[in-house]
């Protein structure tokens, strides 16, 4: 039977076949020897082959289908392997916030650049906007949607508080396979809730102490919309660290600084200190933003060093 792969806790997944039937399954150990640098060979939005054990209620996976793309992120404890957010995604909404808690670029860029790499199209949302009621509070929001807007991206503002926009998420949503990513405590539960609001989702508080997310969400999970369309809500993210790809493939991964690159001097440029770089003025005069232009630095280093976030 065939079926698409709708939640993984590790050593099981939920697989729904054509008829909508939900299959308890794990996989066969085949698929853990097969050299495969990942910590989870099947994940959710995964079509595979599964049959029923005989005379139990479960089955087993006994092949995957290619995938369209994936998303993936640094496995934190294994630095040598990454983990599979997702697959067959049609768009990633990265979630991102002002203030509780404050979300850093480089973290927004780490995944953008791993949605650059695998084709996959990302929309940022601009959560809990309604908490912006300072002058400072405004010109943040602003100077971060600046930044995104000059490599492309859209913004979308939003308050799963007050349902502020959330019509304009719906839409964005409607027949298409969505994947929620970002920091804990951004709101991606809570978002997702707003849009479809019969979902069992637990929602999580701020932590006191630190003003991150607490992890509401502690494995990855496909639901359907009922306006059409299918979602995937993931663990919140702490860490996330770009792999599987080459130090000279990263600046086709910003749009900005690929704009700009075919006018460098070599073409083996780093857009360091080589000279007749394109990329470095346009920093200096504004047209490439300097925070993203320290996260290409920063995730070259990584790439070139094989590092991780977690140092």
């Amino acid at each position: 039977m065939k079926g698409i792969v709708t939640k993984s806790t590790g050593s099981w997944y939920d697989v729904k076949d054509e008829t909508g039937t939900v299959t308890r399954c794990r996989i066969r150990g085949k698929f853990r020897i097969k050299g495969i640098k990942t910590t989870n060979p099947v994940a959710v939005g995964d079509w595979v082959d599964f049959h029923l054990e005989q005379g139990k209620d479960t089955g087993v996976i006994t092949d995957i289908y290619p995938r369209m793309n994936y998303l993936l992120r640094r496995s934190t404890n294994l630095s040598k392997k990454y983990h599979i957010l997702a697959a067959n995604i049609d768009q990633v909404f990265v979630t991102t916030t002002v203030i509780q808690p404050v979300t850093t670029t480089i973290f927004t860029d780490r995944i953008l650049v791993t949605a650059e790499a695998y084709n996959i199209p990302a929309v940022i949302l601009l959560n809990k906007v309604d908490l912006l009621d300072t002058e400072d509070l405004q010109e943040q929001k602003e100077n971060f949607k600046d930044i995104y807007s000059k490599a492309g991206y859209k913004v979308v503002e939003l308050s799963a508080e007050t349902g502020y926009n959330i019509d304009k998420l719906k839409a964005l949503m409607k027949d298409k396979v969505s994947m929620f990513a970002g920091h804990s405590g951004t709101g991606k539960s809570s978002l997702i809730k707003a849009v479809e609001p019969g979902l069992d989702i637990k929602i999580g508080d701020i932590s006191k102490v630190h003003r991150q997310g607490k992890h509401t969400t502690t494995f990855a999970q496909m639901y359907d919309l009922s306006f059409g369309g299918h979602i995937i809500d993931t663990p919140g993210i702490r860490g996330f660290g770009v792999v599987d790809m080459k130090p000279e493939e990263l600046d086709s991964y910003f749009p900005e600084i690929f704009k700009y690159k075919t006018e460098c001097k070599f073409n083996n440029c780093r857009h360091i200190n080589e000279p007749g770089c394109a990329v470095k003025p346009a920093v200096q005069t504004g047209k490439i933003p300097l925070s993203r232009y320290k996260s290409y630095l920063q995730l070259l280093d990584e790439l070139e060093n094989d590092l991780g976030p977690y140092r």
